[in-house]
């Protein structure tokens, strides 16, 4: 992730008012992009109206990535270099509640958004979000590769499975001179400002500043958990090196093996650098999800010279200081923003 290669680039992202997409701005904002940003608009509680993130994009528009016509006047009014697809419905028991609204977006958007980002010469490249949950999870002790079985239990997982077929459908059967389509996917993100719908962070902070015990569905299911920063990283790396050597490929972004823990060991550790950590089991078994993940990055790391910088424990400290500084009368832009400076300094000096 090279500052002089963002530098008065033009980047359109789709999915920017959510948690990702919000800091994904600022991101691009230190390193000196021109962000265009198309969603749908999202809660005032969100970090994007939170931290005032509109006021770093050159364009916000507001328009679901299904609506073909809007999608492409947006997208040539910005004639991007770069297009980053993060917009998508996010939860796994959102995707049981609306399977059918889960497939449309998680496909028919991709889909839209390929085929208008193809229609558009000056993009040089598209980099499509997806998920670790897009494999085949046989629950194995040991992480997947990007060669491994496509799969998806349930209809988020199948739904960005889906869409990883139909990116890559898309980039062998239009191929274009100077342009080139791949696949991103990541673990699960935690960092300041969290609001996402059933995620842990937002449950285990709100507890903690309440004083009560944290509800946690699945206490012992075991993720790859790392900061926002550490994915975004990543999808701006690959960005920087997608070229035709690289269309039609996929790419894990995801943690070490040793940042592997359960929902519990996470809330425990975040309790740990804040004062709190209590937590009890809902005892309601609820819609299926996978009990064990891991992804493995060797290929980011030997292919494009990324690799994760922070621990679990660090990121986890720097989202206890986040809500910590935050609610000690920070503003969110500042802390995420100072947040930012030390991650894209790290990176640079680890380069």
């Amino acid at each position: 992730m090279r500052a002089s290669y963002w530098r008065g680039r033009r980047v359109f992202v789709t999915g920017h008012t959510g948690f990702k997409g919000a800091w994904l701005c600022l991101l691009l904002a230190r390193l000196g992009a021109e962000t265009h940003g198309y969603a749908l608009e999202t809660p005032q509680h969100f970090l994007f109206h939170r931290a005032r993130v509109a006021e770093v994009l050159s364009r916000d528009v507001r328009g679901d990535v299904r609506d073909q016509d809007k999608l492409q006047w947006a997208m040539r009014t910005c004639d991007p270099d770069i297009v980053l697809h993060l917009a998508a419905q996010t939860t796994v028991r959102e995707g049981y509640a609306s399977p059918r609204e889960t497939f449309s977006v998680n496909v028919d958007g991709t889909v839209t958004v390929l085929d208008v980002t193809r229609s558009i010469e000056n993009v040089k490249s598209c980099v499509v979000v997806t998920t670790d949950k897009v494999y085949r999870n046989n629950e194995w002790q040991w992480a997947y590769r990007e060669t491994d079985t496509l799969g998806g239990d349930d209809p988020y997982s199948a739904s960005k499975a889906a869409a990883e077929l139909a990116t890559y459908s898309f980039a062998v059967s239009f191929p274009r001179t100077g342009y080139a389509v791949a696949t991103a996917r990541a673990g699960n993100v935690i960092g300041g400002g969290d609001a996402t719908p059933d995620a842990l962070i937002p449950e285990v902070v709100t507890s903690m500043a309440e004083g009560r015990e944290a509800m946690l569905r699945y206490p012992q299911a075991t993720r790859p958990w790392q900061h926002v920063l550490e994915p975004l990283s990543g999808y701006l790396t690959l960005a920087e090196q997608l070229g035709p050597n690289l269309n039609a490929t996929a790419w894990n972004f995801g943690p070490t093996a040793d940042d592997v823990l359960t929902v519990a060991e996470v809330t425990e550790r975040l309790g740990e650098h804040w004062g709190g950590g209590r937590w009890r089991s809902t005892g309601e078994a609820g819609p299926h999800e996978a009990g064990l993940l891991s992804v493995d990055s060797a290929l980011a790391r030997h292919e494009l010279g990324w690799r994760p910088l922070l621990d679990v424990d660090e990121a986890i400290a720097w989202v206890a200081n986040w809500e910590s500084a935050v609610r000690g009368g920070k503003t969110p832009r500042e802390v995420t923003e100072g947040q930012i400076a030390e991650y894209v300094a790290r990176r640079a000096h680890d380069s």
